[in-house]
């Protein structure tokens, strides 16, 4: 059994670790609202481009004039994964969801017969992967440096990708990241961005005003060349702005678990405490009451 020094220090120790977890927690909150508001102002542009992209797929019918980044190989043989996670751990099981959705869809490709590539944005997806798949990444992207996401982090990974898919790297890519929808929900998410997945002719109507008949200047096939790039950029950019909202609440759900479980075991530790004290004084008391007695 423990001594009451022992619990002593076990409850100084579990009342310094509540402090550090009651201040990430406050961190995570105060971060969370900004990257919230991000994450929300992305969502209407990559939702747009998608419908300018599907409106001029539509336009062009997939004719010859269309890009490669956007009618794919022709084959699926060779399959790229972007997979997007945290830095930095202490937050749930955010990472470890996204890493076991990609995890899933490595297994479902290999046992199909297919050649698989990962990239990891992340250093937690990385190590996770790592242990089952690490013949089978090419890369890991390091963002720890940075302090606030920039379009520019998510440009620099989609060249990385459009210039490995020119040089017949791969002929799909999926990219997975965690959507934000609440605190205490973020869903896994895995999107398709080599060939462009462009919404259905029926949603991009509604989106655009009905059956408007548009006219383009230049030729559609000369600005998909420059608007399928931008619209991989744009998608990463919005994976990483989601994946930080995300993080943020998982981290600050998590903190907070932490120390309500803090404040338990001090409690435990506490009642135990006290009652050993009162167990050693009333022995004392016997042993002095047992003496005066014997004199």
């Amino acid at each position: 059994m423990p001594s009451l020094k022992d619990l002593r220090n076990r409850i100084a120790s579990v009342k310094a670790t509540q402090k550090i977890t009651k201040a990430m927690q406050m961190v995570a909150a105060a971060k969370l609202r900004r990257a919230q508001e991000a994450a929300e102002a992305a969502r209407p542009y990559s939702e747009r481009m998608g419908a300018v992209l599907a409106n001029i797929t539509q336009a062009i019918g997939g004719g010859g004039d269309a890009p490669a980044l956007m009618t794919g190989t022709g084959r699926d043989d060779v399959q790229l994964l972007v997979v997007c996670t945290a830095e930095r751990g202490l937050c749930g099981g955010f990472n470890s969801q996204i890493a076991r959705l990609a995890r899933d869809h490595i297994r479902k490709l290999l046992a199909d017969g297919k050649q698989v590539k990962i990239i990891c944005v992340g250093k937690k997806g990385y190590d996770i992967l790592r242990r089952d798949y690490a013949s089978l990444i090419l890369e890991r992207v390091d963002l720890r440096e940075v302090r606030t996401l920039g379009f520019a982090n998510a440009d620099a990974i989609a060249k990385k990708v459009i210039h490995l898919f020119n040089e017949g790297g791969f002929d799909v890519c999926t990219l997975f990241y965690s959507q934000f929808k609440s605190v205490i929900s973020q869903i896994p998410t895995a999107q398709q961005i080599i060939p462009a997945a462009t919404a259905a002719p029926a949603a991009a109507e509604a989106t655009n005003g009905g059956n408007a008949v548009y006219e383009y200047e230049p030729e559609p096939g000369e600005i998909l060349s420059d608007l399928i790039p931008r619209n991989i950029s744009v998608q990463i950019f919005r994976a990483l702005l989601e994946n930080a909202a995300g993080e943020m609440g998982a981290k600050m759900s998590a903190m907070d678990n932490a120390t309500r479980n803090a404040g338990d075991m001090i409690n435990k530790l506490s009642i135990t405490y006290n009652r050993q004290r009162q167990a050693q004084i009333t022995k004392e008391l016997i042993e002095i009451i047992s003496g005066a007695e014997a004199l």
